[in-house]
């Protein structure tokens, strides 16, 4: 069958949402703000929550990944993921846009404005490891952390909400996190100019193999187990019907969590929040265009454009957290900024993922996927 471009019309999908899909920015911005007052209500339990960590990966943030992964990847049709590794066009981009490109855009972007711009507003200091250093400087190292950390998880939820094609999202993960390995500390040394960066290696693999690994093989072989023993057609009508609210109900209850642990840094510092999140804000839109632009150029399909550019306009916050409090100290201005990335993240990457429903008849279509956009389609997009 031939790839055909879909009617522009035929890409409402609200009818086969379900309520936490449907209203999910509503339930986003409501779990942030229960995430902060819960913060500030029992500080004693979001503290002692927060300290259940293993080389600075939170356990309980762990256990909701695990259940907002774990849905996603049992639906993956693995013979995809090999057929990705043929079609290495969506992997290549990633990795350019990834380790060539937003590094650079970040360490531009901070500057202009929090080097820059508004630095009439940063100029108290803050001492680091006995040195005085600007608050601005300090935020920017924090931002560049985050610049040179792309994301290795959330981009499967971000790329299950815009119907992408989720075996190809899993080789782009599986490529980018082998490259963060590699590369991390070179840049981050390189942009920080820190020639004493210590990174976090432990919390890179760890985080890696518990956010990916563990919901990865609980898929495939309970996948596995239940064709076996159930056949697909009980998977696909009975199985998938329970679990499907299972992936966003862990989403908002990892933001709950998320910003009750860091809801007290954000309540104590509203202006310096809103300088930080601009350059970042920018930051995120502007290499999901460059990113989905190329695609489009590329001739890609909408199922890998999609996930391709969403990938590289997410960040891998927790190790970028994990750094800056290595480096700066738990209380610096750099592991603030990192905590913003978090704030601004989610609400963004759900304004680009509805960006990308409504733009996908801008590119080829998976004419076997094309219906979950929208079912009036199906004689468009054979």
């Amino acid at each position: 069958m031939k790839d055909k471009m879909i009617n522009p019309a035929a890409v409402k999908a609200g009818g086969q949402l379900n309520i936490f899909e449907k209203y999910l920015t509503l339930w986003v911005f409501l779990c942030i703000l229960a995430g902060i007052a819960l913060g500030k209500i029992l500080p004693g339990v979001a503290k002692t929550l927060d300290a259940m960590s293993i080389y600075n990966v939170s356990i309980p943030i762990a256990i909701c990944l695990f259940f907002m992964m774990y849905p996603i990847m049992v639906k993956i049709d693995f013979s995809q993921a090999v057929k990705a590794i043929k079609a290495p066009k969506p992997v290549i981009l990633t990795l350019v846009v990834n380790w060539l490109i937003k590094p650079f855009t970040m360490v531009a972007l901070a500057q202009i404005f929090l080097g820059w711009l508004f630095l009439p507003l940063l100029t108290e200091t803050e001492l680091i490891r006995g040195s005085e250093v600007t608050l601005s400087n300090s935020y920017i190292a924090g931002t560049i952390l985050l610049g040179i950390a792309p994301c290795t998880a959330m981009v499967l939820m971000w790329g299950y909400l815009s119907y992408s094609n989720q075996g190809h999202t899993l080789v782009m993960v599986a490529v980018n996190s082998l490259a963060m390995l590699f590369l991390y500390a070179p840049l981050g040394k390189w942009l920080l100019s820190a020639n004493n960066l210590i990174v976090p290696w432990q919390t890179i693999v760890f985080s890696v193999l518990i956010y990916v690994g563990l919901p990865l093989a609980a898929g495939i072989y309970s996948r596995s187990w239940i064709f076996k023993h159930k056949g697909q057609e009980w998977f696909e009508r009975q199985f998938l019907h329970y679990l499907s609210p299972i992936a966003i109900s862990a989403l908002l209850l990892t933001l709950v969590l998320l910003f009750a642990f860091k809801g007290e840094l954000i309540v104590n510092n509203p202006l310096h929040i809103l300088l930080i999140a601009v350059p970042l804000f920018l930051q995120t839109n502007f290499i999901f265009l460059i990113s989905y632009v190329a695609a489009l150029k590329l001739k890609m399909s909408y199922e890998d454009a999609a996930p391709a550019a969403l990938i590289g306009a997410s960040n891998h916050f927790e190790v970028a957290i994990a750094t800056a409090v290595m480096l700066f100290g738990l209380n610096s201005g750099a592991a603030l900024a990192t905590v913003v990335g978090v704030l601004i993240e989610v609400p963004v990457m759900l304004m680009l993922v509805e960006f990308c429903k409504k733009t996908a008849f801008w590119f080829p279509r998976e004419p076997e996927k094309a219906t979950l956009l929208d079912p009036r389609c199906v004689s468009s997009c054979k």
